[in-house]
C-alpha cells in the first residue's frame, strides 16, 4: 500500500468559493440563454407565452446544469488520484439521510411546478375563443400538403395556405397516408396529421407576412421538401383574395371532363392546381413551379424549365411513371406513382395538355 495521502473535508472556505462561482457562471449563462434569439420572429397572438415558457426553463435549469458540473470538476479537482496513491482504496463513507432527502425533495419540487406550469398553460392555449372562429382544413400527403375552408357558401381548396390577420382559426389536420405534423414556427404550435383521426389546434395570426409550414414528424424520402407557403394578409386584402378564387373547385370541376360540361384547359388547370379531392390525387402545383398556374413551390422541379422542351407524350410518361426520370437535385420516390390509377384517361390527357401549353407558351 501507498501512502495515505487522503485529502480532508471541504472547508467553509471552499464551500463559499463553489457558490460564488455557480452564483457568477448561472448568472452568465442566464444572461447569454436569454439573449439568444431561439425563435422566429412571434406571429400569433399566443407566442409571446411559449417564448416566456421557454425563457422559464432557462432561467431554471441553467442554474441546476451549472451546479453539477461544478461539482463534477470541483471533485475531480479535490480528490483526483495522485502519483503514489495508485493502491489506496477510497475513504470509508457513509449514507446520509438527510441530505438523501434534500436532493431528491427539491427537483420533485421543480418539476412539479414545471408541470403545472406547463399544464395550465396547455389549457390556456386550447381554450381559445370558439365564436366566430374561422375552420381550416389541412390535409398532409407525401410530399405536400393541401388546405380548405368555405368561404361564403364556396369551398376553397388551395395548395398555400391563407388566412386574415387578426382572427381566431380552428385547424383540423388530417393525414392521407403516414403520421406528418403541421407546424408554422412562427405561429409556435404544432400537431401531428394522423391516418385516420383528425387533431387540430386553434390560434390568432397577429402578424401580417409571409412563413412556411414544416412537417416536423420523419415521414419519407421527401420529408425535407414537405412545406408550403403561408400568407397571413390584412382583412381587406384577404377579402380581395376570396373574391378571386371563390369558384366551384374539386371533384365537381374535375368531374365534368366525362360529359364534357367542362372545356380541357378548364379540367387540366383544375388538376394542376387543386388535385382530385375525391381520390385523393395531389394537385402538381403543391410541388411544383409553373409561372401560368401561379405557384411556386420548390418540392419538385419548376416544369417551366424541366419539360420545356419535352413533346406532350413525354409529359404525359412523368405523370404516369414519374420514376422513370428524375431531375438532378431530386430524390426518386418522392412523386406520388399512383396517379395514373387515381386520374382516369381523359383527366391525364387534360392535365398532360394543360402543362404542355402552359410551359410551351411563349
Amino acid at each position: 500500500m501507498g501512502e495515505d495521502t487522503r485529502r480532508g473535508p471541504v472547508t467553509g472556505r471552499m464551500w463559499v468559493t463553489l457558490i460564488a462561482i455557480g452564483l457568477v457562471a448561472s448568472a452568465i449563462g442566464i444572461a447569454l440563454g436569454l439573449s439568444l434569439r431561439w425563435f422566429p420572429a412571434q406571429g400569433s397572438t399566443i407566442a409571446h407565452k411559449i417564448d416566456t415558457f421557454w425563457d422559464v426553463l432557462i432561467i431554471v435549469s441553467v442554474p441546476i446544469f451549472v451546479g453539477v458540473v461544478t461539482m463534477v470538476l470541483f471533485s475531480i479537482w479535490r480528490w483526483r488520484q495522485r502519483p503514489g496513491e495508485e493502491l489506496l482504496d477510497g475513504p470509508p463513507i457513509h449514507g446520509n439521510t438527510k441530505l438523501e432527502v434534500v436532493w431528491t425533495t427539491i427537483p420533485t419540487i421543480i418539476i412539479a411546478g414545471l408541470c403545472a406550469y406547463a399544464t395550465v398553460l396547455l389549457l390556456d392555449i386550447q381554450n381559445a375563443p370558439a365564436k366566430g372562429t374561422r375552420v381550416i382544413n389541412v390535409t398532409g400527403q407525401q410530399f405536400a400538403w393541401t388546405f380548405s375552408t368555405v368561404e361564403n357558401g364556396k369551398k376553397i381548396q388551395t395548395n398555400e395556405l391563407y388566412v386574415p390577420v387578426g382572427e381566431p382559426i380552428n385547424f383540423k389536420v388530417r393525414s392521407l397516408d403516414v403520421i406528418h405534423d403541421f407546424w408554422v414556427p412562427e405561429w409556435r404550435l404544432k400537431v401531428d396529421a394522423v391516418p385516420g383521426i383528425t387533431t387540430g389546434y386553434a390560434l390568432t395570426p397577429s402578424k401580417v407576412g409571409n412563413y412556411q409550414v414544416v412537417c416536423a414528424e420523419l415521414c419519407g424520402l421527401g420529408h425535407a421538401f414537405m412545406r408550403a407557403n403561408v400568407h397571413v394578409l390584412p382583412a381587406a386584402k384577404y377579402a380581395a383574395w376570396v373574391q378571386k378564387v371563390t369558384t366551384p373547385v374539386g371533384a365537381a370541376a374535375v368531374g365534368a371532363a366525362s360529359n364534357g360540361s367542362a372545356s380541357v384547359d378548364t379540367i387540366g388547370k383544375q388538376l394542376f392546381v387543386a388535385g382530385n379531392p375525391s381520390t385523393g390525387t395531389l394537385a402538381c402545383g403543391t410541388c411544383h413551379t409553373m409561372k401560368a398556374a401561379g405557384t411556386s413551390s420548390a418540392t419538385g422541379p419548376n416544369l417551366d424549365k424541366f419539360v420545356a422542351q419535352d413533346p406532350a407524350s413525354a409529359i404525359r410518361e412523368m405523370i404516369v411513371n414519374p420514376n422513370k426520370e428524375i431531375a438532378t437535385g431530386f430524390a426518386k420516390g418522392v412523386m406520388p406513382v399512383n396517379i395514373g390509377k387515381t386520374l382516369n384517361k381523359q383527366q391525364i390527357d387534360a392535365l398532360t395538355a394543360y402543362i404542355y401549353k402552359s410551359v410551351h407558351r411563349r
